[in-house]
């Protein structure tokens, strides 16, 4: 039986699931660990980034669209028309553009603005819905008491319309990590670095491994968003 030497150790070929390319090894989670740390960190970062951005972003145009009746087919037709552009195209269109600005083209910015951009459709309509949702004898009864617009907003629309906020979240979380991969393209997609990687190789472990933690990153943004709807929503658990 040859034998080889793996990390100081001598591995017989049939012991070495990384030499048979096997989908599922144990070995080359333990021996690329490093890559596998880089890759998911960057993930996360870009992710929690463009989420954050893309909730303010949405939640600044519901207010435009909900302030200016007229305004909302445009700010809901553009953010929808923004998300069925095909993600190479759109990088491709954002590359010269911020390009001309001085930002690096081929950077993760690149990548930020678009998922930036894609989440809009799924966050702006969750949270005009939401809003509009506010039962108007709540309203009322709000402007009755006193409240300014901006205190009607803050203190009784917002809390009323965050079951709503958080559901358009969820889904915008999820979708936004399984297009974070889509960045290989600009070579920052984080796992999907090493999904290319491992496809252009035909190495399975790769492949496999990467995309099992895509899976997980997204149940993992799910769950942690349930978990801060529950805690912000405390009325719903009593609901319950």
């Amino acid at each position: 039986m040859p034998r080889v030497a793996l990390g100081g150790h001598a591995a017989t070929l049939a012991d070495d699931c990384i030499l048979r390319n096997e989908w599922v090894c144990p070995a080359y989670v333990v021996s690329r660990r490093d890559d596998l740390a880089a890759a998911l960190g960057e993930h996360v970062y870009i992710t929690v980034v463009a989420l954050a951005l893309g909730t303010l972003v949405a939640f600044g145009l519901a207010l435009v669209a909900r302030r200016w009746r007229r305004l909302q087919g445009v700010v809901l037709g553009t953010s929808t028309a923004l998300y069925t552009i095909p993600s190479l195209a759109l990088f491709s269109l954002l590359l010269p553009i911020l390009g001309s600005l001085g930002a690096a083209g081929l950077s993760a910015t690149t990548v930020i603005i678009g998922l930036v951009l894609y989440s809009l459709t799924i966050l702006v309509r969750g949270i005009l819905t939401g809003l509009d949702a506010v039962p108007a004898d709540v309203r009322e009864a709000a402007v009755g008491m006193g409240y300014s617009p901006r205190r009607l907003l803050w203190r009784v629309e917002l809390p009323l319309a965050l079951p709503t906020v958080f559901a358009s979240l969820r889904v915008a979380a999820v979708s936004t990590v399984a297009l974070t991969t889509v960045g290989v393209l600009v070579q920052h997609g984080g796992l999907g670095n090493l999904i290319d990687r491992g496809q252009s190789s035909n190495f399975k472990p790769e492949v496999l491994t990467a995309s099992v933690l895509c899976v997980v990153l997204a149940v993992v943004a799910d769950l942690l968003i349930l978990g801060a709807e529950r805690l912000l929503v405390p009325w719903r658990r009593s609901v319950a």
